[in-house]
């Protein structure tokens, strides 16, 4: 019986190399190719003998030659060397061996989980037209979400070349690279750069951005499973919750139903669970838990058990984490606000008086109001300031005669930590933004 513990894979240590070589040209000689693959592959070993490679090269009749998920290397080198002066060499076939290479992993995915690293060798881009790439980018945004990576190494002599595009698209969408060698003598170095494990990618996270079509969720779902119902030898028990009675529902009508490839144990609503965490990307499909079969359940019971359990969370989480996209004005207003200035307890000494003229300018009304000029004389102590009556001149353009005039709704500060605000003349205090104007108090 499997324990529930050990279900969850973190990584994929499995993988599978699969060199095509799609070169019709003698620029890279035989002997430099099979120099760099078998270095490759030996350096590959040392890391991961969990490796297994492949080959796919295509003959003059159009027909390629094929060999998948090989563990002995050394029939990789022997059926290089025994197709390489029968290959085709009128006409590149870049998107057909694409084609036949992506429909062996789509083939492998329903079985099992493994990284698969295509490494396209390539001289010339191809006579097709632009339906078959059209064709090969919709066939690629389905595997890179079954582990596929495939770089493109480019060989010749030409600084640039009409599919650079082409290349770079299909790389980039299967988080690969295109790489060009300009010298044969830095190929075995280029190929060597390619032993390092590629960084698994979530299989499917669709967004409002990128939404998934109807289309691609058919794919998926025809490569998928269902789980088959016990047979009468089959010990009714759920390996997942190690359990006879379902302890989510708890009813005995609960089904327990089993993988076809290694016959672990789900309850429906186990299942649903497992499936709404570790799905790859649709909620109801996802990888058996023992065995990394792509299986698949009702989407409506999938969706029903979400609904009532999970999305309730999920909101709960996103409205505890909003930030509110207005302040509080009496937060921002309101006396709580600490100044900018500090205040300075003053020191007990003896009090010295000091007489000092203080003048304001003041516009009325806002910025474009009537200016007028506040002289006050203060009478300063430690500790202490005095103030004598205000007097005010208008002065309006620089024309009129200065008038003084006596006014007491400026109300003159008495403390230190009161402001006068430059633009209406409002008395402030411990504020940073005028209530009456709204300009920001120095």
């Amino acid at each position: 019986m499997s324990d529930a513990k050990t279900f969850k894979k973190p990584s994929i240590n499995s993988e599978e190399f699969i060199f095509y070589i799609d070169l019709i040209s003698d620029f890279l000689k035989r002997k430099t190719l099979v120099k760099g693959i078998t270095s490759f592959i030996k350096e590959k070993n040392n890391f991961n003998i969990l490796t297994s490679y492949g080959l796919v090269i295509f003959q003059e009749n159009t027909s390629p030659i094929t060999l998948y998920n090989e563990k002995d290397t050394d029939k990789i080198i022997e059926k290089l060397e025994d197709t390489w002066d029968t290959r085709e060499t009128n006409q590149n076939f870049l998107e057909n061996g694409l084609f036949e290479i992506l429909a062996y992993i789509f083939r492998k995915s329903q079985e099992s989980r493994k990284n698969y690293r295509v490494i396209v060798i390539s001289d010339n881009p191809s006579s097709l037209s632009e339906d078959y790439h059209n064709a090969l980018y919709d066939l690629l945004i389905k595997a890179r979400n079954f582990y596929a990576f495939i770089d493109i190494i480019r060989v010749g002599d030409n600084k640039f070349y009409e599919d650079d595009v082409k290349l770079k698209v299909i790389s980039s969408e299967t988080h690969s690279g295109v790489f060009y060698c300009n010298d044969p003598k830095v190929f075995p170095s280029i190929l060597g750069s390619l032993v390092q494990n590629k960084t698994e990618f979530t299989v499917i996270q669709p967004s409002k951005q990128n939404p998934i079509l109807k289309e691609d969720k058919i794919f998926y779902e025809k490569l998928a499973v269902g789980l088959l119902s016990l047979d009468s030898e089959d010990k009714e028990v759920c390996d997942v919750c190690q359990q006879e009675l379902c302890p989510v529902c708890e009813l005995h009508s609960d089904q327990i139903l089993k993988c076809y490839n290694c016959n672990m144990k789900y309850h429906a609503c186990c299942a649903a669970h497992y499936s709404i965490k570790n799905n790859i990307g649709f909620k109801n499909l996802f990888r058996c838990a023992q065995c990394d079969t792509l299986l698949k359940l009702d989407e409506d019971f999938v969706n029903l058990i979400y609904e009532e359990e999970y999305k309730p969370e999920e909101e709960e989480i996103i409205e505890e984490e909003e930030i509110p996209e207005h302040f509080d004005e009496e937060t921002l207003y309101g006396e709580e606000i600490i100044p900018d200035e500090e205040y300075i307890e003053p020191m007990e000494e003896e009090a010295e008086e000091i007489k000092e003229e203080v003048e304001r300018k003041v516009r009325i009304g806002g910025y474009f109001g009537q200016e007028i000029i506040v002289k006050s004389h203060i009478n300063k102590q430690k500790n202490n300031m005095k103030v004598s009556e205000p007097t005010v001149i208008i002065q309006e353009n620089t024309t009129k005669n200065q008038k003084p005039i006596s006014i007491t709704s400026l109300k003159p500060p008495k403390k230190k930590m009161i402001k006068l605000c430059k633009i209406c003349g409002a008395t402030l205090q411990s504020v940073h933004i005028c209530p009456n104007c709204g300009a920001r108090v120095d």
